[in-house]
């Protein structure tokens, strides 16, 4: 049985003005999500600010988490690191803490060769007994993990289910679900591409979108599941706009501005990132009154 089928967002971890986590707020957030139909949550992941976080920072906002969902909707936790020891002790934590699974980025900075990813997965999902999806986005890691290297794991190493997928070129998407057979979970992890890698055989998406539009986004992807692709298909063009707003900048610098505009006040970013630019937060608030979310347009 999949983890989930539909939309599940990558949540933006909310700090009050001195750069602590805000965990009054991840609960409102969490709250709103779960009205809007969002079917997965995934805590401290890129959108998350994971990187940024400390290690006890890290567990408390999945615990959080976990807590304040209470297994409503499944909850997903990042653990990934470029050291596998430490992706291990985070993911055996993460479980301990009661998340439903894991989404493992591959090793960034010293990168990993194809049997170096088959041996660090391995290793991390010897040590859980919940499922793993992997996260493949070379463009920010450097690292890509090769269709017939995820074959390999999805056949040998239990645990291993699925991958959210944001490698952005559909060729390798058809030839990973070919050496797998379709017996992978795929999710999309660019929102721009949501409905072309379901036509793949994908199952869902795992949205930054999603942070400020859940209905929509669970509602297009079930809208393909459920035999409407015409409609999903119109709902994907609508979002393309907003989709390149939300990306103008380094994610999650215009989401967690986007969600700011909407009087979320999820905060400022911890460096190094650093606050959107004049123009792209223009740009970006005209992209949300366009596609429908009312928003004050910026001085």
């Amino acid at each position: 049985m999949a983890l989930f089928k539909g939309a599940g967002v990558a949540l933006v971890t909310p700090m009050k003005e001195n750069l602590q986590v805000d965990f009054d707020k991840l609960a409102e957030l969490l709250e709103d999500q779960i009205k809007n139909e969002t079917d997965s949550i995934i805590i401290t992941g890129t959108t998350g600010e994971a990187s940024t976080l400390t290690e006890d920072e890290h567990l408390e906002v999945i615990r959080a988490a976990v807590s304040i969902v209470n297994k409503r909707i499944p909850v997903i936790a990042g653990t990934g690191s470029n050291c596998t020891r430490t992706a291990i002790d985070l993911s055996r934590r993460a479980q301990e803490a009661g998340v439903d699974g894991l989404l493992i980025v591959t090793p960034y900075y010293n990168k990993a060769t194809q049997k170096g990813l088959i041996s660090h997965y391995t290793q991390i999902a010897k040590c859980v007994d919940i499922p793993i999806i992997l996260y493949n986005v070379p463009g920010r890691t450097g690292c890509k993990i090769a269709a017939d290297t995820a074959a390999v794991l999805a056949r040998d190493v239990e645990h291993i289910v699925g991958m959210k997928d944001a490698v952005g070129d559909i060729s390798y998407t058809l030839r990973l679900m070919e050496q797998t057979q379709g017996d992978f979970e795929l999710y999309s992890g660019e929102d721009g591409q949501v409905i072309p890698l379901l036509a793949c055989g994908g199952i869902g998406v795992i949205s930054v979108l999603s942070n400020v539009a859940p209905k929509f986004m669970h509602d297009m992807v079930m809208n393909y599941l459920n035999g409407k692709q015409k409609e999903a298909l119109a709902m994907q063009w609508k979002a393309i706009p907003m989709v390149d707003a939300l990306f103008c900048e380094v994610n999650p610098i215009p989401v967690k501005a986007a969600m700011n505009l909407m009087g979320w006040k999820t905060g400022p970013l911890r460096a190094p990132l650093s606050e959107m630019e004049p123009e792209n937060l223009k740009r970006l608030a005209k992209a949300m009154q366009d596609f429908g979310i009312s928003v004050p347009m910026p001085v």
